[in-house]
């Protein structure tokens, strides 16, 4: 039998005499506001708060150090996550048609919650605590929700230890790029920046950082490529690539070497190349 232990850390932190149980039979509670309107993911990240799907998603939610405000369960899932110990915050309990009449059940398997959303973190703040060298990523114009999720799982897969997200890319904590992360963004920090330009040229002058633009159309690629000391690897949007403004702070512009006529691959994929090639590097490096 599987069984799954949540981590103490979570316990102390949620655990106490008198659960904030509700079985609800509709959605008209004004706590289940947010689980009404998922189709309108800005407004949640306007008021702060994100929503997580699914099992793995949510036990991620769970263990994090994050903020829950609610979870939205079946009968099952309540028995499954809380039949120990209580949480703080509200448990809302429905049936399987009740769920479907939000989103789809089979699309949240039952299981969903909402969180917070991480008070903003500053770039200089994290740089200080951060051992060097570092891996970042930057994120220029992207704006599909999916790739922004997948984008933050590759970089959770091979270690990158921070995320900028420029002013004209999608949250990281919209709901389908949460889903689409697997929870993997609750394990990293994320700084949300309104100059990503100036965020780039401070690392390079202040924090002496390799920015490294993921471009097509360049002569270099990333096997004659130095990913080994402070970097940051820029990702841009999904159609036009990164901006010329951002390209003219890149220290250098490279390419992932293709054949039969590919000029570029989609960006959670070239994402995914980038990252590999960084961490094979850094970890012989590592071994030397």
């Amino acid at each position: 039998m599987f069984v799954y232990v949540i981590s103490t850390v979570y316990l102390t932190k949620y655990m106490k005499s008198s659960p904030n149980v509700h079985n609800v039979t509709s959605l008209d509670l004004p706590g289940l506001q947010p689980y009404r309107t998922l189709r309108r993911p800005l407004e949640h990240i306007k008021e702060g708060i994100f929503v997580a799907e699914g099992e793995k998603v949510v036990r991620r939610l769970l263990d994090s150090p994050l903020t829950v405000v609610s979870v939205l369960v079946t009968e099952e899932w309540y028995k499954r996550l809380f039949h120990t110990e209580q949480p703080l915050f509200d448990i809302f309990i429905a049936d399987k048609e009740l769920l479907q009449s939000i989103v789809g059940y089979n699309l949240h398997q039952g299981i969903m919650a909402v969180a917070k959303v991480p008070e903003q973190q500053f770039l200089e703040v994290i740089l200080r605590q951060m051992s060097e060298p570092y891996l970042f990523v930057a994120l220029d114009g992207l704006v599909n929700a999916e790739n922004v999720g997948v984008v933050v799982r590759n970089c959770a897969a091979f270690g990158v230890d921070a995320i900028i997200v420029g002013e004209t890319s999608s949250s990281p904590y919209l709901r389908r790029a949460v889903r689409n992360s697997m929870g993997t963004v609750f394990q990293f920090p994320v700084v949300h920046t309104a100059d990503l330009a100036g965020a780039l040229q401070s690392l390079q002058k202040t924090f002496h950082t390799n920015i490294i633009a993921a471009h097509p159309d360049e002569q270099s690629t990333i096997h004659n490529t130095n990913f080994m000391g402070n970097t940051c690897i820029v990702f841009g949007n999904e159609g036009e690539g990164i901006s010329d403004k951002i390209l003219k702070v890149c220290s250098s512009h490279v390419a992932i070497p293709m054949m039969n006529g590919t000029d570029s691959l989609n960006v959670a994929s070239a994402s995914a190349v980038f990252l590999y090639e960084a961490r094979k590097q850094r970890d012989t490096l590592a071994k030397v």
